[in-house]
């Protein structure tokens, strides 16, 4: 289903003469993996991974899901990537965000996997109060694009 949300993306960003980023590499991927592991001890799902294979990184509406940072990528983007490891390591300035994953955000969310719950989870932005739980990262996806498009 995010598929079919991201192609209704590209088309209205197309009519507006903008293109969506590419897919990220194998390569790319295994880097980011190799990072996230060894800075945070994080092993990306790979629901994650699929959407990387399909567009690395999306800003559309206010909402904004992670890519692959630009200092990890050997190839210039067509719409800014806002990075797994520069996003995380901010959010973990705060002690209490470090028990999350963060895959993307919002003017009001955080579109997140809880590691002590393992739980994905959408909570409100300034407080960190859960919105919602969701049974997999294609689900939260999906909730944040459609939101998006709305």
């Amino acid at each position: 289903m995010w598929e079919q949300q991201i192609l209704e993306i590209r088309n209205k960003r197309e009519k507006r003469g903008k293109a969506l980023n590419s897919p990220a590499s194998n390569e790319q991927i295994e880097i980011l993996i190799k990072t996230a592991k060894k800075e945070f001890n994080h092993i990306l799902p790979e629901q994650y991974i699929n959407f990387l294979k399909a567009i690395n990184g999306l800003e559309f509406n206010g909402f904004i899901f992670y890519g692959i940072d630009n200092n990890l990528l050997e190839v210039d983007t067509n719409q800014r990537v806002i990075g797994y490891v520069d996003s995380n390591e901010i959010w973990y300035d705060n002690e209490d965000q470090k028990q999350y994953m963060f895959f993307g955000d919002s003017n009001i969310s955080w579109y997140c996997f809880d590691l002590s719950k393992e739980v994905y989870v959408e909570l409100d932005k300034p407080s960190g109060t859960l919105m919602h739980t969701y049974n997999d990262f294609n689900e939260m996806l999906e909730k944040a694009l459609n939101d998006s498009l709305l």
